[in-house]
């Protein structure tokens, strides 16, 4: 994958993982793809089952929300639902270079841990969801949230969607 200080412009390399949210009852799965230079959320997914689905809903919300160019760089950790066939040939259709983290490398995928880990500190630890209803409402408010108004003192104290207008901004 391209060290992070290479990555110079949105919808050069996505970041995309998977975790746990508790429910009343078990637990619910939510899948996102993060742009590694804005910082944003770009596609998003929740299901009570860990799946590949999940992972491809994800994917396909953040294809829908983006049309990258070909030769995007889609990094994810090795899980099962990013090696499957499905998510792989999704990929290729879409001439997007797959990346993988070194087995048991968190911090080949740190952007994305460190999403999970804000997810999980401001907004899912101070809930308790019902159902995947409930969690799904929440999580995508927090979603918007953490894209539209939460700073990022890695971009400047600006939250991702400002930094990235103002990215576009200056291109033209």
């Amino acid at each position: 994958m391209l060290a992070v200080t290479d990555v110079l412009r949105p919808n050069q390399v996505w970041q995309a993982d998977l975790s746990y949210v508790r429910v009343i009852g078990g637990f619910v799965y939510v899948a996102c793809v993060l742009d590694s230079f804005t910082r944003e959320i770009v596609g998003w997914s929740l299901s009570e089952r860990l799946t590949a689905n999940v992972a491809l809903e994800a994917l396909d919300n953040a294809l829908i929300a983006r049309c990258p160019s070909p030769g995007l760089i889609h990094h994810s950790d090795q899980g099962v639902q990013y090696a499957c066939t499905a998510y792989t040939e999704v990929l290729k259709a879409e001439h997007i270079v797959s990346s993988m983290s070194r087995t048991g490398n968190p911090y080949d995928n740190a952007r994305m841990e460190s999403f999970f880990k804000t997810l999980k500190v401001e907004e899912v630890n101070l809930q308790e969801y019902a159902d995947l209803i409930e969690a799904r409402q929440g999580i995508g408010a927090f979603i918007t949230l953490y894209n539209e108004r939460r700073l990022h003192s890695s971009l400047g104290y600006v939250p991702p969607a400002e930094f990235a207008a103002q990215y576009h901004q200056a291109q033209m």
